[in-house]
């Protein structure tokens, strides 16, 4: 499956589950909910994926954990927050480049509109993957 696939199905759940339980619950459950709408749809996830950090010769086993990985090209960070930090974004480029992952989406159910609150993110991302 290619990665605009991936995500659009990321998004449609996202919405769907916006759109039916609305703005103002737990990250964690909105990361319950998507997990569970994802996998309905057959896609492999990985929540709360530990990932390691290195640094020189520094290697740290759990540097950060993901909150969602999707057929292993699509990082998903979930937030439920008043607004987005700037730094927020950078986190989730941060998140791709230790994971070699190219196309991140953060998602913020906190909003009126899910539109409102989705950021695609990419890094090296070559078209058509």
């Amino acid at each position: 499956m290619l990665i605009n696939e991936i995500t659009s199905i990321i998004i449609e759940e996202s919405i769907y589950i916006h759109r039916n339980v609305g703005p103002g619950l737990f990250e964690s459950v909105y990361e319950e909910l998507l997990s569970y709408r994802l996998l309905k749809r057959g896609l492999q996830i990985q929540k709360q994926k530990a990932l390691p950090v290195i640094f020189e010769e520094v290697k740290m086993d759990i540097g950060f954990r993901a909150d969602l990985i999707v057929e292993n090209k699509v990082l998903v960070e979930i937030k439920s927050v008043e607004a987005l930090a700037n730094i927020a974004s950078m986190q989730v480029f941060t998140y791709l480049r230790f994971t070699g992952i190219s196309i991140g989406l953060l998602i913020n159910f906190n909003v009126e509109k899910l539109k409102d609150g989705i950021k695609r993110i990419a890094n090296n991302y070559i078209e058509g993957t």
